[in-house]
């Protein structure tokens, strides 16, 4: 059984979305790390290997933020993209594995010579 959001909060000054589950956890997921791991084929590629890095990400905001039917929330990034469907499973998967999913991104930029600036 998936987890449901119970509440979902956007902090724009820290640019932060908190997110609360009804399973009792709760997250703060920055929007970098949001835009970042966007689910969207811009980022993801259409397959495994065409993945996109994401550079210069580091002062991105969410806009505005819509639903997607009763499963999902589409993000509008000040950078433009806005192609993202974010399902409560992936927010929470995004929630539960940040730690390590921001140390591969890290070492990703890095190895690329590439800047979060």
């Amino acid at each position: 059984m998936s987890a449901v959001p119970t509440e979902i909060k956007l902090h724009q000054k820290s640019r932060v979305m908190e997110i609360a589950f009804d399973d009792g956890k709760t997250f703060r997921l920055p929007y970098e790390y949001l835009r970042v791991h966007s689910p969207s084929a811009e980022v993801r590629g259409h397959g495994p290997g065409q993945e996109v890095l994401q550079t210069g990400k580091k002062s991105v905001e969410i806009r505005s933020m819509e639903p997607v039917g009763s499963y999902a929330v589409q993000p509008q990034f000040s950078d433009g993209h806005a192609t993202g469907i974010y399902s409560w499973d992936y927010l929470y998967e995004l929630g539960q594995n940040q730690d390590k999913l921001w140390k591969e991104y890290l070492a990703k930029l890095q190895a690329a010579g590439a800047s979060r600036e």
